[in-house]
């Protein structure tokens, strides 16, 4: 029954990600229709709301996904590096590609806060480029499912 459950949890871990993903891009097509002056790294362009919206949904799955992925693999820590060397390779691929998620969970998450924080204003707004943080922050969506599922087939076979 327990692997039962692990197994929809990565299934849903992976359809949250995957749905992050999508709406990050959408998200992406969605700004690049509103009218905008682009001059080298300078860009004034009028916020998108549904820009914003899909960005906002984007971050909130990511963020969920990464809250299940960590409560269904409960704690997998190694305190040394010595223990981490005397460790099974099951457990540490669980290690690693633990940290990996926490990475790519941080410049994901930064890269979708920063593209959606950009279209928030009222007015248009003139400065540096935010172009393309919506769709790498959506990318990075799609390798967060990949390593969280690496995550838990590691933790899961390290422990049995």
């Amino acid at each position: 029954m327990a692997s039962t459950s692990g197994i929809f949890l990565c299934f849903l871990v992976v359809i949250l990600d995957i749905a992050a993903g999508i709406l990050g891009i959408e998200a992406e097509i969605a700004q690049n229709k509103v009218r905008h002056v682009r001059l080298w790294i300078f860009e004034c362009r009028n916020p998108s709301h549904q820009a914003f919206m899909f960005g906002l949904g984007a971050a909130l799955l990511l963020a969920l996904a990464h809250v299940i992925v960590n409560l269904m693999n409960g704690c997998n820590c190694v305190c040394s590096q010595e223990e981490l060397q005397k460790s099974s390779p099951n457990r540490q691929l669980s290690v690693a590609s633990l940290i990996l998620t926490w990475v790519v969970l941080a410049v994901g998450l930064s890269m979708l806060v920063i593209g959606t924080m950009s279209n928030n204003k009222r007015d248009g707004s003139c400065g540096l480029s935010h172009h393309h943080f919506l769709s790498i922050g959506g990318i990075l969506c799609f390798v967060h499912a990949f390593l969280s599922v690496v995550y838990y087939i590691s933790a899961t076979a390290s422990v049995v």
